[in-house]
């Protein structure tokens, strides 16, 4: 039986964590045309999800993720406060991690879908028309998973069969395919690769994924988890805030698969080999930089942004997941009411992996 209400954690505004209401009075939706309706099991916890409750992604920060995690930027702007540059339309329901099953489906779905457990691709197409460049992130653009039922496209929900637990799924669809999407971005074989913010949910999803292509992983993390981020795989681990030059020497590595940006950035290009390859995904320690011009050109090197994610990279992790080729790292897992605490401790950098939230079931 489907209810007609249920709990849920609704962003009212950019800001602090104040601005994230746990409610029980908000509409179930109902599944449109193509769109199947979830139940949620489980939800991961994200940067995405801090970020665009404090409008980090506006131009007008430039200071690191943590500086506003919880009280927000005071000088932050709202008209691009989003991954987007889209004003956002409030209130909204976060949650990029969506693990569950399917309880309905709408007009045009096989009705054969509902019971199957699914993961929803976090970066959508379908409201896009399959554009190139052209995304919606679940949780964003559209209400996502941090409540006890949520919709997606049906073309976007993934049936994943195999014997991880929901909790260790929702720790999946974005930290995964985003650390999947720069290794696809990349061209990422079997060649040296330094990893930082290692010890994250992106990080030490990319130490998995590089070594399943067959790389050589070298990761930046905090002293506290260096030995955690090598039982994942890392096959050595330099402290962060150390010389990265002086710990692996110029022209070293094949690749840098960076995460953190910051004050160490100019020593990420000095450890690149000449035909070198940058790719990030994040900034969390801070988003200026200071860019030599003459390193990258004399170097050869190449630089990837990535955020939009070729079909291939979502579909391309379910077989992992299936196949046994990859685990889950899920370090804590907590009520959804208490959302305010998890994302306390993901700003505390408290864990080595995933924090996920429950909603009641």
């Amino acid at each position: 039986m489907i209810p007609d209400l249920m709990s849920a954690v609704l962003l009212t505004g950019h800001g602090g964590l104040e601005k994230l209401e746990y409610r029980h009075d908000v509409p179930v939706p109902a599944p449109g045309d193509g769109e199947v309706l979830i139940k949620v099991a489980a939800a991961g916890v994200n940067n995405t999800d801090v970020n665009t409750r404090t409008a980090w992604y506006s131009k007008s920060v430039t200071s690191a993720t943590s500086d506003g995690g919880e009280d927000g930027f005071d000088h932050a702007e709202d008209d691009d406060g989003s991954w987007s540059g889209v004003p956002l339309v409030f209130p909204r329901i976060q949650g990029a991690d969506c693990c569950g099953h399917v309880v309905a489906v709408g007009c045009g779905v096989d009705q054969g879908r509902i019971g199957e457990r699914v993961l929803v691709r976090n970066m959508l197409r379908t409201y896009c028309d399959y554009k190139p460049y052209d995304c919606w992130t679940f949780g964003s653009e559209c209400d996502g998973a941090f409540a006890q039922y949520t919709k997606a496209p049906a073309r976007e929900t993934h049936r994943v069969d195999c014997d991880w637990s929901d909790a260790e799924l929702a720790s999946l669809p974005c930290a995964y395919s985003t650390a999947e999407g720069m290794l696809h971005r990349a061209g990422i074989g079997a060649e040296t690769v330094l990893i930082t913010g290692a010890s994250g949910g992106v990080g030490s999803a990319a130490v998995q994924l590089c070594k399943r292509r067959g790389a050589k992983v070298i990761a930046l993390a905090r002293k506290n988890k260096m030995a955690e981020v090598e039982s994942v795989g890392a096959d050595k681990v330099i402290e962060r805030g150390t010389s990265i030059v002086g710990a692996l020497g110029r022209d070293s590595v094949d690749v840098v698969v960076d995460l953190v940006a910051g004050d160490q950035w100019t020593e990420l290009l000095d450890v690149l080999r000449r035909g070198g390859r940058y790719v990030t995904a994040g900034a969390i320690a801070g988003p200026m930089v200071t860019l030599d011009v003459r390193t990258l050109y004399l170097k050869d090197l190449s630089f990837f942004g990535c955020t939009f994610q070729e079909d291939i990279v979502f579909e391309n992790l379910v077989k992992y997941v299936e196949a046994g080729e990859i685990k889950p790292l899920v370090a804590k897992t907590y009520s959804l009411a208490d959302i305010g605490q998890a994302q306390t401790d993901f700003l505390e950098k408290k864990y080595t992996g995933k924090l996920v939230l429950i909603p009641p079931q």
